[in-house]
């Protein structure tokens, strides 16, 4: 089957779920599946630190990745929380906080040299930003990036942000913005779009599922490559920012077009299982 996206540009047409599922069926074995964590794999928490799987999430990619090509989680998470949180599954990359780091199958954890500098400058700004946001505000130092929280907090957003900006440009740093939350990181050049844009540089087709604003660095990569098709249709996301768009049953957002799981993909040597 040949690829469905050639070039850069999405098919004009986007293919409804029987389609999409039919396509990566007949080329399972060239797939790359990709998963944010937050809001993808596990609700988000008030508290980022006590998130924990959905059920049978495990069990899922445990299935899932003996029968494609590669599963990779992509996140803003460290890679050892990652590897806590998911045992250790054999065959499953791991890119955390935006591919600064990688595991490969369990393997060692592997930081980009241009971040490692900036460990100092993290750990300072995250010990300021305790002792000078007010109460509410949650720091979260992750080693090579601090999460400046307000989830708990909302009346508290314009203080952190303002707070956070100010930090980055004084110390030459970056900053993210999410679902209540403010990331600030090393001034490397390295995201989910761009992790993922090298993962399926010669694959035959790939997925991405997130859930907030950072999941069109995803879409991005997942596009860019001239082979990667089915792709991943423009309008396939999460759930995502208010506003993003009408709410489904049980104000769940939705696509209708993306059933929650395939049904089937071929296995090799046997039946294939029931996923």
């Amino acid at each position: 089957m040949p690829p469905l996206n050639l070039g850069n540009q999405p098919p004009t047409t986007p293919l409804d779920a029987e389609q999409a599922w039919r396509a990566t069926a007949g080329r399972a074995s060239d797939t790359v599946f990709f998963f944010d964590f937050d809001g993808t794999l596990a609700p988000v928490d008030d508290d980022p630190t006590a998130v924990q799987l959905a059920p049978k999430v495990l069990a899922a990619i445990e299935a899932l990745a003996p029968l494609v090509r590669r599963v990779a989680i992509v996140s803003a998470r460290p890679v050892e929380f990652l590897r806590d949180h998911l045992g250790g599954l054999a065959g499953v990359d791991l890119y955390g906080l935006y591919g600064l780091e990688h595991s490969h199958s369990g393997g060692e954890t592997v930081t980009e040299p241009a971040a490692l500098p900036w460990v100092p400058t993290m750990r300072e700004l995250a010990d300021l930003a305790r002792a000078e946001l007010p109460a509410g505000a949650l720091v979260e130092f992750k080693r090579l990036s601090v999460a400046l929280h307000w989830r708990t907090a909302p009346q508290l957003g314009a203080i952190v942000q303002e707070w956070g900006q100010a930090q980055a440009v004084r110390l030459g740093l970056r900053v993210q913005a999410g679902r209540m939350v403010l990331e600030i990181k090393p001034p490397v050049d390295r995201d989910k779009g761009m992790v993922i844009g090298e993962v399926v540089r010669d694959a035959g087709g790939a997925w991405y599922f997130g859930d907030d604003a950072l999941r069109h660095q995803g879409f991005r990569g997942a596009a860019r490559p001239r082979r990667c098709g089915p792709g991943v249709p423009r309008g396939l996301r999460g759930r995502g920012q208010p506003g993003d768009r009408p709410r489904g049953r049980r104000g769940r957002r939705h696509d209708d077009r993306l059933p929650r799981r395939p049904r089937r993909l071929p296995h090799r040597g046997g039946p294939p299982p029931q996923l």
